[in-house]
C-alpha cells in the first residue's frame, strides 16, 4: 500500500537526485561529447542516489521516477551553463 510517508520519501529522493545532477549537468555542458570527463559527470552522481534509495527501502521499481529527476538537474545545470556563457 502506498501511503503518503511514502509519496513524500520518493518526492525528497528525487528532489535530491534532481539537486545533486545540478553541478555536474552545469560542468558537462563544455565538456567534449564522449571524453572521460563527459562520462564521468553524467556517472559520478550514481552511487549517492543509488545510496539514497537503498537507504530509504525502495525497490529497483522506483529507479525510473528517480532518472526523471536525475536528467532534469543535468538539463537544468547544463542550461544554467549556457546561459551564463551567452
Amino acid at each position: 500500500m502506498i501511503t503518503w510517508n511514502t509519496v513524500s520519501l520518493l518526492s525528497l529522493i528525487v528532489l535530491a537526485a534532481l539537486v545533486l545532477n545540478l553541478p555536474f549537468g552545469y560542468l558537462r555542458v563544455k565538456t567534449k561529447k564522449f571524453s572521460l570527463a563527459w562520462f564521468l559527470y553524467i556517472h559520478l552522481p550514481i552511487p549517492a542516489i543509488f545510496l539514497l534509495r537503498t537507504a530509504a527501502g525502495f525497490s529497483a521499481k522506483v529507479i525510473p521516477i528517480i532518472i526523471v529527476g536525475a536528467v532534469l538537474g543535468q538539463m537544468i545545470g547544463g542550461r544554467l551553463n549556457r546561459s551564463r556563457v551567452s
